[in-house]
């Protein structure tokens, strides 16, 4: 066989799981060892970017690149890595919709730190020092990355192949990966189109095997989860807890609703959705009998029933407020005179 081909890693704004979850295809992973060289892993070991800028373009086969754009050292190796590849894969939520970090979009770099580093109570900083991309000390200029104001997925700074949702990708989805790349190093197989997500393009619903009520549903109230005591047989949302499967897109194997939690929503929104919190609030609205014609509920009634839901940007856009329409919240600036 010819040399083997190089394989790339990298985490942004993420909590590294991603990483582990590679390491969870088992015996696979004996696959991946007989056609790859990995040249760049940071979690995994000691590789200096700076030998992967100096690399020639395109000589790193794929790029899986996890979390997302949360400072400029995360847009830098992404740009890298995307000069760098063939193939570069957006992996996992964070990547492809922005994920947990992307809730940060509610406020700003400048508040973040006054929060950080003055407003806590556990911190004495009376001079309100803040870390600076740049310090000079006797032995020479010391930088940090610099903290963006908003979070961006990993497609809104470089153009990307392939999108690998989940939080973090399910074993048997990198597996799909794995095997496409390696069928086509070895036998030639074509890769999947351009802009692909590797998961399915049905709803969670589709894949998950609770009973549901097929004709006028409706609730009454909203619970958390921790509320009540659900039934394990019977549609989550059917019991008033928000599932966001309906607006999900399958390939998980619904494993939160099957340990009787409700879907979170971090395999993103299917195709066909637009917007995956909207789209998931005009289900639950549906559910309490506020958009119908036929509702007969108050201004009143309805604020009250909304009101139960806690956390509404939480619970609609945990994982997507980057990839949203909404993207972040806008604060207007007072004008001067």
């Amino acid at each position: 066989m010819a040399d083997k081909i190089k394989i790339a890693q990298y985490w942004g704004a993420g909590c590294g799981g991603c990483d582990v979850a590679l390491l969870d295809i088992d015996a696979k992973i004996l696959d991946v060892h007989a056609i790859a060289e990995v040249v760049f892993w940071p979690i995994g070991f000691d590789g200096k970017l700076h030998e992967i800028e100096q690399m020639p373009d395109k000589s790193i086969t794929v790029s899986f690149y996890n979390g997302a754009i949360r400072n400029s050292e995360n847009e830098h190796v992404a740009k890298v890595l995307r000069e760098k590849s063939v193939i570069l894969i957006s992996f996992g939520s964070c990547a492809c919709f922005g994920g947990t970090p992307g809730l940060a979009n509610v406020t700003n770099k400048e508040e973040i730190f006054q929060t950080v580093y003055s407003d806590t109570a556990s911190t004495d900083n009376p001079g309100f020092v803040t870390p600076q991309t740049t310090l000079e000390v006797p032995e020479g200029v010391l930088t940090l990355p610099e903290f963006y104001d908003t979070v961006k997925t990993l497609d809104e700074v470089v153009d990307v192949d392939y999108f690998m949702p989940g939080c973090p990708p399910t074993v048997n989805l990198i597996a799909l990966a794995v095997d496409a790349v390696a069928k086509h190093v070895t036998e030639g197989a074509d890769l999947p189109p351009k802009g692909a997500v590797i998961a399915s393009d049905k709803t969670l619903c589709d894949e998950c095997d609770r009973e549901r009520v097929e004709k006028d549903r409706r609730i009454d109230r909203i619970y958390q989860a921790y509320e009540i005591k659900a039934d394990p047989k019977k549609c989550l949302l059917d019991q008033g807890i928000i599932c966001i499967g309906p607006a999900t897109r399958a390939g998980c194997g619904s494993m939160c609703p099957k340990a009787n939690m409700p879907c979170r929503g971090c395999m993103g929104p299917t195709k066909a959705v637009m917007d995956q919190g909207g789209s998931m609030l005009s289900a639950v609205s549906s559910l309490l009998n506020i958009t119908d014609s036929e509702s007969k509920l108050s201004e009143e009634q309805i604020i009250e029933l909304m009101m139960q839901v806690k956390d509404p940007l939480g619970t609609f856009y945990a994982f997507t407020l980057p990839k949203s329409l909404l993207k972040r919240t806008v604060k207007e600036r007072k004008r001067k005179g």
